[in-house]
């Protein structure tokens, strides 16, 4: 069964993902810090992190790119990482930081749980939401 790990600093985020993902699986864990993240990862990594852009003093940017060091020099699995991002310019943090996914805020349950399955399944998911809207002159 899929273990997801919710990393956020603000209770109503982490409620609200957890809401959503307990229909993707029962096994959802919440951490309100980075420090308590890490250390539950130490102990089993999960099979998928949904991380926040801001944690406390550190960003989801970094902990995306922290995961991916540490499974680059032998430390740790593979962890998939969902970043939820403030705005659409926080995108490009995202691609950069390698994340197999992320969603722009205000966030629906429906997107979350569409990520969570795409990314679970092996898959990248983009947020189309944050595009700017084309509109066809007549």
């Amino acid at each position: 069964m899929s273990q997801i790990y919710v990393v956020s600093d603000s209770k109503a985020v982490l409620e609200e993902l957890t809401s959503a993902l307990e229909f993707v699986t029962p096994e959802v864990s919440q951490y309100e810090s980075a420090a308590s993240f890490y250390a539950a990862v130490r102990k089993k990594a999960p099979s998928l992190a949904v991380v926040d852009m801001q944690v406390g003093n550190i960003g989801g940017m970094a902990i995306c790119m922290d995961l991916h060091l540490e499974e680059s020099g032998g430390r740790l699995g593979h962890v998939p990482v969902l970043m939820l991002l403030d705005r659409r310019a926080d995108v490009f943090l995202a691609r950069r930081s390698r994340a197999e996914g992320f969603l722009v805020k205000p966030l629906d349950s429906f997107r979350i749980a569409d990520a969570a399955k795409a990314i679970l399944a092996g898959n990248n998911y983009e947020d189309e939401s944050y595009r700017p809207l084309t509109i066809e002159a007549s």
